[in-house]
């Protein structure tokens, strides 16, 4: 049993109702600037400690570690922008053809949200340990149970990235 063609104001409706789906352009256009920011953002702080150390204005090695570890997690929240913003694209708009063709690069194999959300989630995940190992890399102890917290806080972090991985 077929069903009747719609009518003309359910057609437009559905028309106008498919066509809101290029909303998501908003949050595309605007993931890809805050990708590229924070790409140059991260660059930025590595060079200018970089010149500070060539200039012999940096003789901190935890400093310099901080600011590079700082600059790696930019890098890698610009990485879940970029994820993000391709992903949406490809889920609501459209495949980007010209990245179908280079087969060497599958970051684009995204065909839920499920899948999407996977994918992000690994990359803020690894964010989140920069940036623990950044704050542990200033800190100095004073106690042996300080040193058994950050052991045990080391091992509650491999054991997440450990089942992570299990699980797929």
């Amino acid at each position: 049993m077929s069903q009747p063609p719609p009518g003309p104001v359910e057609s437009l409706f559905e028309r106008f109702l498919w066509s809101t789906r290029y909303c998501v352009l908003l949050a595309v256009i605007f993931g890809l600037i805050s990708a590229v920011a924070l790409f140059i953002f991260g660059s930025i702080e590595i060079f200018h400690v970089i010149q500070k150390m060539v200039l012999g204005k940096l003789d901190d090695t935890a400093y310099l570690v901080a600011v590079i570890i700082g600059a790696v997690d930019l890098y890698l929240i610009g990485i879940v922008m970029l994820i993000f913003s391709f992903g949406i694209y490809e889920l609501f708009i459209s495949q980007i053809d010209i990245a179908r063709a280079n087969s060497a690069i599958n970051i684009l194999e995204i065909k839920n949200l499920d899948e999407l959300k996977n994918r992000i989630v690994k990359v803020v995940l690894m964010v989140l340990i920069v940036t623990f190992f950044k704050q542990i890399v200033s800190i100095d102890f004073s106690t042996p149970l300080e040193m058994l917290y950050f052991a045990g806080s080391i091992f509650a972090i491999c054991f997440g990235v450990y089942f992570m991985h299990k699980s797929h």
